[in-house]
């Protein structure tokens, strides 16, 4: 009996001062008003972020009209924003899609140039136009190819 009220008095006390109050002045929609505003003030930060990294990408401004911009969406941000999207945004998905190329670009060359010459078969195959070719002798194609193969 002792036991179960000693229980029941821990219960109500976690109960008072734990989650289950904070839960009911809580309710739903202001947790999905919390979530809305959160990911909103996400998205903002994000689009701020890639404008004032177009402002200082950009090669065909000056330094002064790249001061302009900075202040401006700096003072009025969303109106800055706002307005450089507009007047800028088709040149700003050039500048991306070209920056996106020279990368691809320069991956692909980077893995050309470290995977080689194609191994073992494109060796053998070489040195099978060169027998062909008669430029090397049966003897010295079977060792390119042992040595291929090694």
């Amino acid at each position: 009996m002792e036991v179960r009220a000693s229980l029941r008095v821990l219960v109500s006390r976690h109960t008072i001062s734990g989650m289950n109050i904070f839960a009911a002045d809580y309710p739903f929609l202001d947790i999905f008003w919390t979530m809305l505003v959160f990911f909103g003030w996400v998205i903002w930060f994000t689009i701020l972020i890639k404008v004032l990294m177009d402002i200082f990408r950009r090669h065909d401004a000056s330094g002064w009209t790249k001061a302009a911009w900075v202040l401006f969406v700096i003072v009025l941000p969303f109106l800055g924003v706002l307005v450089y999207l507009g007047i800028n945004g088709a040149e700003m998905a050039h500048r991306d899609i070209k920056q996106a190329q020279a990368a691809q670009s320069q991956m692909d060359d980077y893995v050309r140039s470290v995977s080689g010459s194609g191994g073992a078969t494109a060796e053998i195959e070489r040195g099978k136009a060169l027998l062909d070719s008669g430029a090397i002798t049966h003897v010295e194609f079977e060792a390119l190819k042992a040595k291929a193969l090694s």
